[in-house]
């Protein structure tokens, strides 16, 4: 476990504050940028694997499940928040733009195969969710405070 300093808890990435909220947009942004290349490479792996036994034809599978660990790290931030419609709001405002944007982006790319489709509207989803959320959950805390 990290030790606390503070307001503030050590060590570990992405940085977080004592009640264990994540600090800057940028650490939340990396993380859920590194957890979507972890998700991109084990869909090529288990694709090309079923591929070469046979099982299918390679890229068919949905590319929005690398969406999976960047998902974590949202629902972890937002269960860091103290309960209360700041949350919530930001919540839902950022998963209705992400949601759009997703899927406006994989819609765009729907000519590649499903795999590089949904990992480009899973990019996008996050980096729309990540954007709308961090800014707004503050502000809104702010405001309702």
């Amino acid at each position: 476990m990290t030790e606390q300093r503070g307001s503030e808890q050590q060590g570990g990435f992405p940085r977080r504050d004592a009640e264990g909220r994540v600090r800057t947009l940028g650490d939340l942004l990396g993380v859920c940028l590194a957890g979507l290349v972890i998700g991109v490479l084990a869909l090529v792996l288990f694709e090309w694997a079923f591929a070469s036994f046979g099982a299918g034809d390679f890229g068919h599978t949905n590319g929005w499940l690398a969406v999976i660990l960047p998902a974590w790290l949202f629902w972890d931030d937002f269960r860091a928040w103290d309960f209360g419609a700041a949350r919530v709001v930001a919540a839902l405002v950022a998963l209705a733009v992400a949601v759009l944007v997703g899927l406006l982006v994989a819609g765009l790319a729907a000519g590649f195969p499903p795999l590089l489709s949904g990992a480009l509207g899973a990019v996008a989803f996050t980096v729309a969710y990540a954007t709308v959320w961090f800014p707004g959950v503050r502000w809104l805390a702010r405001r309702t405070g």
